[in-house]
């Protein structure tokens, strides 16, 4: 995905116009972080990194090239998400009253 993106931030081929909304989802703190930093590294919107991600998901393909994957490990580490994909399915929702020290 992220491979496909030109310096000036547009993407192969002709622009498709879209109407944008906003959504009301609630995500992991540290994954939200990595996210965040991913977005900023790639110079472009969460929504946009968030949408690319998707629509390569959609088709079964990996938004991700293999330097992209190493930087995602680093942020991983930098922020704290010392988990992966197998964890989605147990994630129990934690207060701030809750919150470890």
């Amino acid at each position: 995905m992220m491979g496909q993106i030109e310096k000036n931030g547009s993407l192969h081929g002709q622009a498709l116009p879209v109407e944008r909304v906003q959504i009301g989802a609630r995500m992991e703190k540290n994954l939200v972080k990595v996210l965040k930093a991913l977005a900023e590294y790639f110079d472009i919107s969460l929504g946009d990194l968030l949408e690319g991600i998707v629509l390569h998901a959609f088709e079964q393909k990996h938004p991700f090239g293999e330097e992209t994957l190493k930087r995602i490990t680093q942020l991983k580490e930098v922020y704290g998400m010392d988990y992966d994909a197998s964890a989605s399915h147990r994630f129990i929702e934690q207060t701030a009253a809750e919150e470890p020290d």
